[in-house]
């Protein structure tokens, strides 16, 4: 019996395990498109000449990153928001 109790406390961790790093992968690609979507309306608003707008609503995002800041989509954030601040 305890055999059975020990194999059922490991599968219970290993789903618990498993679905917490799935909550992690979904939640990094929010953050991705999170960003995406910023960088879009932060553009869009730099044409439209409401570069403070586009400011305000890029760097909150842009600064909830902690890793990744090698990526092509974290450089062109930290790019437009260099411009913007110009």
């Amino acid at each position: 019996m305890k055999v059975t109790h020990t194999w059922s406390t490991f599968l219970v961790g290993l789903a618990a395990a498993v679905g917490a790093g799935i909550s992690m992968g979904f939640a990094e690609a929010l953050s991705d498109l999170e960003l995406r979507a910023a960088m879009s309306m932060a553009r869009l608003w730099r044409d439209q000449g409401k570069r403070d707008a586009a400011r305000d609503l890029l760097a909150p995002v842009y600064g909830s990153f902690t890793e990744g800041f090698d990526t092509l989509d974290l450089k062109k954030a930290k790019g437009l928001l260099d411009e913007l601040h110009a």
